[in-house]
């Protein structure tokens, strides 16, 4: 499909379950992301609430296709909260372990199969404070840090095996010594403190790994940066941004 508005600029897609889908609210690692790669990249969200990896080996083609002129330079991959559920419990979304790896093992071979340039950071299956998801929902939906744990070890030795950069996200969550009280808002999903973390999770992979071209927001060149430079408050107008936006002073937005 042609591009509707241009110039082209690599595509990140971020591609999961309710980790992906509202990475956009309360000041999300989406939306973070978003704002860091403005005028490098294009970020394109295709999250759904509920799903596990059956769901998303369904649609697999549909997000990507293969014959589109435009393939993604990242794919950001998470899949697992869900499929660690507990299987006894009714309407469980979750899979067996061993499916849950050989699901998220076609979906990896599929999307690094889309072209040379294609890469991958997939994110573990998460932490998740038990208590807190029984206060708000009740019960605790099926949802423990051992399974997710369990999950979590699994999904990281696929992606060694497959070598494709992983996250450890359920250790990532954990770094935190409050991360009980701070990480989440109803045990699971993220808080703004919950997201900074894999947001900087993500942007620091960005940066160690050797990929070329360099996908690392310090390398990419701005679009259109010879052009509306002259504007005095821009600055000024930047530094609020990334002050607001919690960005770290190492990723500072510019007036390019």
């Amino acid at each position: 499909m042609d591009p509707k508005i241009g110039p082209v600029r690599p595509l990140f897609v971020l591609f999961g379950s309710s980790i992906v889908q509202l990475s956009y609210y309360f000041e999300g690692w989406g939306a973070t992301l978003t704002g860091l790669y403005a005028r490098k990249a294009d970020i394109s969200m295709r999250g759904y609430i509920g799903w596990n990896t059956r769901n998303a080996l369904k649609v697999l083609s549909t997000v990507f296709p293969q014959n589109d002129k435009i393939q993604p330079s990242l794919v950001i991959l998470y899949f697992g909260g869900n499929d660690s559920t507990d299987l006894d419990v009714p309407g469980s979304p979750g899979v067996p372990i061993d499916e849950y790896v050989e699901n998220m093992r076609q979906i990896i071979l599929y999307i690094k199969g889309l072209t040379l340039n294609t890469r991958i950071i997939m994110l573990s299956a998460p932490a998740v404070n038990e208590q807190q998801i029984i206060d708000y929902y009740g019960s605790n939906l099926g949802r423990t840090n051992e399974r997710g744990h369990k999950y979590s070890e699994a999904g990281i030795r696929l992606a060694q095996q497959l070598k494709v950069e992983v996250i450890d996200f359920w250790s990532a969550l954990q770094e935190p010594c409050d991360w009980r009280n701070t990480v989440f808002w109803d045990g699971m999903h993220l808080t703004k403190e919950g997201s900074e973390i894999l947001f900087n999770k993500i942007t620091e992979v960005i940066k160690e790994t050797d990929w070329e071209p360099s996908l690392d927001w310090d390398k990419m060149p701005d679009e259109f940066s010879d052009i509306g430079r002259n504007s005095f408050y821009l600055e000024k107008l930047m530094k609020g941004i990334n002050k607001m936006a919690g960005i770290p002073n190492s990723r500072e937005l510019k007036s390019e």
